[in-house]
């Protein structure tokens, strides 16, 4: 039976926009100006889910008390500010006790499961805040457990969505909800088929917001953040960077992977499903517009952006023996495949294969990633090089290895910088070199001045 639902928005708010009672009073008034905003996804106030991670740890009892007064006081400076802060006031002491309880116990015994339902808390917490906000401005709104529609697997810190769950969860128990009220829930968290809580990893808050919006048939997203949309290039990095107004999603979702910031990552995959438009903009100047990111873009321009990731890792694999190359390259990737080892970029020859690795998106750096097992294993196959202290520097485009002239033009501005590996090719939409960290600022100024201005 096909139903016929009236179109709503789903918007999103970052760290930033819920960090203490004026940003939470600025991003309520976002919500109420658009009355079809049906659907409020929260992250944790900014600083709160590094406080809980450094808990999660497992630090020694002063620092632990230290950093749970720490947490206290943020909370306690927005209730201070609320009309009526005593019901609200109750459940969020109980979430901090329990955050106490579960970082005595990350001290004697840590675990990912532990990590992540310690973590929640900062998405509980701000999303019982800002309901609380919103009902001072008199509007009917309910405050909504994400885990009871966020299914996952239990890859406890990175945890993968169980789309066609989340679909049918979400039109069972939100929908009827989001009828009768606004909605507020959290991003970042979810529930196991167990029931333990999981989460989708750092940044995940738009993930959440993007799977909600593709169950639900949403009409648009909106992600409201501290930057008015998505830049040329970081402004830190170039002063001359502009907004770009519209993005397709293969542009944006380049972006997102080589290393800008605004979006995580995994963002725009639901919403390219299910062919719903996102916007960026910024919740403390939503005059200012921002970008939408969208299906098709009428004649978008050759050159579009340039994104930098740093903590780079190139890993050098060279065989010890002559042999086949499909023998080699077949020993290499079963060895890291059973290691469950994130390649992100790879070149090759016969006798050997570059590979970069991302160690942001490792827990703990490159010790997370190349551990003394893998190491060893690859070491029976090959000689090993690892070399850190990297960075990737891509220009997104469009069909960037059908353009006769995007190399000259790139590497006419890269000559004097020492480039170590360069990935070009595979995708339509990104040329990456990698170089030292200290070269990719200079990098990016020489190809944003030439390329984007």
């Amino acid at each position: 039976m096909t139903h016929n639902y009236p179109p709503f928005i789903v918007a999103k708010f970052g760290g930033t926009s819920v960090a203490d009672y004026d940003a939470m009073s600025r991003s309520a008034t976002l919500v109420l100006a658009d009355k079809n905003v049906r659907l409020v996804v929260l992250s944790a106030s900014a600083g709160v889910t590094n406080l809980l991670v450094e808990l999660a740890s497992g630090p020694e009892s002063r620092v632990r008390q230290d950093k749970i007064d720490t947490l206290r006081a943020l909370q306690q400076r927005i209730i201070s500010r609320l009309k009526q802060p005593e019901t609200v006031g109750r459940e969020i002491e109980r979430l901090l006790d329990n955050v106490a309880r579960l970082a005595a116990k990350a001290a004697e015994s840590r675990s990912a499961a532990l990590c992540d339902e310690l973590v929640s808390h900062g998405e509980l917490i701000s999303s019982l805040l800002f309901v609380e906000v919103l009902r001072e401005q008199q509007v009917e709104a309910q405050w909504f457990d994400a885990r009871k529609v966020i299914r996952t697997d239990d890859t406890y810190g990175c945890a993968v969505p169980a789309v066609s769950a989340i679909a049918a969860l979400a039109e069972n128990t939100l929908r009827p909800r989001m009828e009768q009220a606004l909605v507020v829930t959290q991003g970042f968290i979810g529930s196991d088929a167990a029931g333990h809580t999981t989460t989708l990893g750092r940044g995940g808050s738009d993930y959440t917001a993007s799977l909600l919006a593709e169950a639900l048939s949403a009409s648009r997203v909106d992600i409201w953040t501290d930057v008015a949309g998505i830049y040329t290039t970081d402004p830190r990095i170039v002063a001359r960077a502009k907004r770009i107004d519209t993005l397709s999603f293969a542009e944006a979702s380049e972006m997102a992977t080589l290393g800008a910031k605004v979006l995580h990552p995994a963002t725009l995959l639901p919403a390219m499903r299910k062919n719903i438009p996102v916007f960026v903009g910024a919740s403390n100047n939503a005059s200012a517009g921002g970008t939408l990111v969208c299906r098709d873009v009428p004649a978008p321009a050759r050159y579009r952006a340039l994104a930098v990731r740093r903590q780079q890792t190139l890993l050098t694999l060279t065989s010890l023996e002559a042999q086949p190359p499909h023998r080699f390259l077949a020993d290499i990737f079963g060895i890291l495949s059973r290691h469950e080892l994130a390649i992100d970029l790879v070149t090759t020859s016969e006798t050997s294969v570059a590979l970069i690795l991302n160690a942001t998106s490792a827990t703990s750096g490159e010790a997370d990633m190349l551990t003394s097992a893998l190491l060893t294993e690859l070491s029976s196959h090959c000689h090993i090089e690892v070399e850190t202290g990297l960075a990737l520097v891509s220009l997104i485009g469009n069909a960037l290895p059908q353009t006769e002239s995007v190399c000259k033009a790139v590497f006419a501005e890269l000559d004097a910088f020492p480039v170590r590996v360069i990935c070009h090719g595979a995708s339509r939409h990104a040329l990456c070199v990698l170089l030292p960290a200290q070269s990719a600022d200079g990098a990016v100024n020489a190809l944003h001045r030439s390329l984007l201005e």
